[in-house]
């Protein structure tokens, strides 16, 4: 921009081209200087933009690949009042998925060897079921990257009773309950999920005592696996 100021003045008051100089007609005097204030504006405009205007905010693109990137997608929304107690319970709920997943990998370790069609086919659900555990929290994660509880709040202020009508407070409070409920909702899921794993660790410790010809009849197993494919069902 600068540069091409500076072109157009050269072009505008050399004699070999334009020739417009001050001090020759009124008419060239004026067109001159008025060239002069405004490359003087337009050159301190470009400075100010180089030098101290801010840079445009780019949007951040959150990648989901590691368990950390849960952890820190989840720890953004960790200082919003509204959400503080559920963002700490699906961290909690990481934690123990992790605990929970390693004493069911030590425990068939101990019981099958890896080669085994058994510890294959426990190993392979336990997978899955992790999958889908993350996958409630990536729903939550997009879920709550559009919701804005500081608008909400000031929407919801004592005041705001006076300004908008019930109506439209009313349909304001439901969208807002409606992110909170799919939030829960998530969380809920994944609680069931621990429950399962809970349960699954319990039924392979009793696999001697009980009469299971294959492990695909145990009712843990089949609940996990029946939940597996609903899920890939609806995906």
């Amino acid at each position: 921009m600068i540069a091409g100021v500076v072109i157009l003045n050269v072009i505008v008051l050399s004699p070999g081209l334009l020739g417009i100089e001050i001090g020759g007609s009124p008419l060239e005097t004026a067109s001159a200087v008025t060239l002069l204030i405004i490359s003087l504006l337009v050159v301190l405009y470009g400075s100010y933009t180089l030098l101290f205007k801010p840079p445009a905010a780019k949007p951040v693109s959150v990648q989901l690949e590691t368990r950390e990137d849960y952890i820190a997608g989840l720890g953004r929304h960790r200082n919003v009042k509204v959400l503080k107690d559920d963002i700490s319970l699906a961290l909690d709920q990481m934690e123990r998925i992790e605990k929970k997943k390693t004493a069911l990998l030590q425990v068939l370790g101990r019981r099958f060897d890896p080669a085994e069609l058994s510890f294959r086919k426990f190993h392979s659900v336990i997978m899955e079921v992790e999958k889908l555990f993350y996958l409630n929290i990536r729903g939550l994660l997009n879920k709550l990257s559009v919701f804005d509880a500081a608008e909400f709040a000031k929407f919801s202020a004592d005041n705001a009773s006076s300004r908008f009508s019930s109506s439209l407070i009313q349909k304001k409070t439901a969208l807002y309950n409606e992110y909170l409920s799919y939030v829960k909702g998530c969380l809920g899921a994944n609680e069931e999920i621990l429950l399962k794993l809970d349960q699954l660790l319990l039924e392979i410790t009793e696999l001697g005592s009980a009469d299971y010809s294959n492990v695909e009849e145990m009712p843990c197993m089949q609940e996990l696996t029946a939940l597996i494919g609903q899920t890939k069902l609806y995906q």
